[in-house]
């Protein structure tokens, strides 16, 4: 693998630095991730790929929630 450097504003290192932290990885490789994503040619980014983060994470819901038709009565009217 090869190195670079990098050098970035106070505020975005700090930004990195805690991002890095709460996740648990190194901040080379939310780095790599972020380039991947900016040089993948054609990616076009789905709901569920900006909201991943957050899937599953809302408690006290119901699982079936998208699936059920219960809860999906009147929806789109």
């Amino acid at each position: 693998m090869k190195t670079i450097t990098l050098k970035l504003p106070e505020a975005q290192a700090a930004l990195l630095e805690r991002k890095a932290r709460a996740l648990g990885r190194p901040k080379s490789a939310l780095l790599r991730e972020a380039v991947q994503e900016l040089l993948s040619p054609g990616r076009i980014r789905s709901c569920h790929d900006l909201m991943q983060a957050n899937c599953g994470s809302w408690k006290n819901t119901p699982r079936d929630l998208a699936t059920n038709k219960k809860y999906l009565k009147g929806f789109g009217r």
